[in-house]
């Protein structure tokens, strides 16, 4: 399995620290978000792992050719002429990482946001996409959720499958309503929804919208009645966005735990 780092985002949240370096490369007990993301995955057994850049994108790349890749294998998908979102970045990705390997097909990528610790444990997670219990097959994605309390949730049925997004606040409601639980921004994908991915027409759309897209294709379709988007709901998961200047000593503690 390969990776991807979604690292492309402007930080504004943690200015005046963005102001001058991306967020990938924002240090917590002294070392960059973007490290620990690669190490955690270095040590679950990936070493495959693409990167998404767009501010300061030069310093991004220079910090991964300093340090090696961190003892993995790095590739760069640049996007500093246009920010394409999660959908349209991975989409790109895909094709730098297939041109790189010489893949026919692209092969399943677990997804992660640079900005997100937890204490996931992804060798689970990642034998639960390639071994699923109740399914003779693995889902097209496996979302990583949980029940903490936010603003904007997934819904998912009675089987634990993806059927709409919601946001609370404001009563948007795309797809269908079910179980809400929060997305931590982490998720595998496997073969055929990546497929599916590569045939979207436009270069910038988000992750989420094409998720509804293809409940909206597979809800309407008889022969094929519900979404195989499946929730994958750890034990005890902690998690933190660092999102917020005034949470950085919050995020050291958090990580430095981990």
């Amino acid at each position: 399995m390969k990776a991807m780092i979604f690292c492309a985002g402007l930080g504004t949240r943690l200015k005046p620290l963005t102001d001058t370096m991306p967020k990938a490369l924002v240090p917590l007990a002294g070392k960059p978000l973007l490290q620990w993301q690669v190490e955690r995955l270095r040590d679950a057994g990936i070493t495959d792992i693409i990167v998404n850049v767009h501010h300061f994108p030069d310093m991004i790349i220079d910090t991964v050719r300093r340090n090696n890749g961190w003892g993995c294998n790095i590739l760069i998908s640049d996007e500093r002429d246009q920010l394409l979102d999660t959908g349209g970045g991975l989409k790109k990705a895909l094709k730098r990482l297939t041109a790189r390997s010489n893949l026919q097909e692209p092969t399943a990528i677990l997804a992660c946001n640079v900005d997100i610790l937890s204490n996931l444990d992804l060798r689970a997670l990642i034998s639960s996409y390639q071994s699923p219990i109740s399914n003779l097959q693995s889902p097209m994605s496996l979302l990583v959720v949980s029940q903490r309390e936010t603003q904007r949730y997934l819904c998912f049925d009675e089987h634990d499958r993806l059927c709409g997004w919601t946001n609370i606040k404001t009563g948007e409601l795309k797809g269908h309503d079910g179980r809400h639980l929060a997305f931590s921004g982490c998720q595998v994908l496997g073969t055929d929804v990546l497929e599916r991915l590569e045939e979207i027409p436009d270069d910038k759309f988000s992750l989420i919208d094409f998720y509804m897209a293809i409940c909206e294709k597979q809800m309407s379709n008889v022969q094929c009645p519900m979404s195989n988007l499946k929730a994958y709901i750890p034990n005890a998961f902690r998690m933190m966005d660092v999102g917020k200047i005034d949470q950085i000593e919050e995020a050291e503690r958090f990580a430095e735990s981990l």
